[in-house]
């Protein structure tokens, strides 16, 4: 594990490879899952703000459902997550050609709204969990992203570099320099 500040993070982000494979997995991980994505107060706060140019995506069906029962909730584990229809896919998710994509990252991306999907997404496959004394940032194994460990592994991309934007949003640009002082020193230390 590596120390940084009041963070404590897994070797498995410095270890494992990983890139988003998409054109694969079809966007699975907007559709599977026990629970929606997590949000936090900011991002809670954005999506009410912009909910109007963010539906300019949505089916009729996700409308209709945020428009009864509310764009999140809270789940088993009291945290705030985006809805999900059928108990499967995000209310957030919209297809096209079969691939899932999230109407808050297309609306961004389209410069409609101001902010990005949540960060919980795009920290993905890396999960945060605040403990009393420090945070864990540790890797999350889930069968559906093989396509982007394999991905990951052809093109030599780690998770802490595929996650870098996120984790700097998150952390800090300074730290993440940490992160990668210490990936440094582990490599010229450390015998594989």
């Amino acid at each position: 594990m590596i120390e940084i500040d009041h963070t404590i993070v897994s070797l498995d982000i410095v270890d494992k490879k990983f890139a988003c494979n998409v054109q694969q997995c079809k966007g699975a991980c907007c559709v599977e899952g026990d629970s929606g994505a997590p949000l936090d107060n900011e991002e809670i706060d954005n999506i009410q703000a912009y909910l109007s140019r963010i539906e300019m995506f949505l089916t009729e069906e996700s409308k209709k459902y945020i428009k009864e029962h509310g764009f999140y909730y809270i789940d088993s584990d009291g945290d705030k997550v985006t809805q999900l229809l059928h108990n499967k896919e995000c209310v957030f998710t919209f297809f096209l050609n079969d691939i899932a994509f999230c109407a808050i990252e297309w609306a961004y991306r389209k410069n409609i709204i101001p902010f990005n999907k949540p960060l919980s997404c795009r920290l993905y496959p890396i999960r945060i969990e605040k403990y009393k004394t420090f945070t864990a940032v540790n890797f999350h194994s889930w069968d559906i992203c093989q396509s982007a460990i394999s991905k990951g592994e052809t093109e030599g991309i780690s998770v802490y570099e595929f996650c870098k934007e996120a984790l700097c949003e998150k952390f800090g640009d300074n730290w993440y320099q940490q992160l990668l002082n210490a990936v440094e020193y582990l490599k010229t230390t450390c015998i594989k």
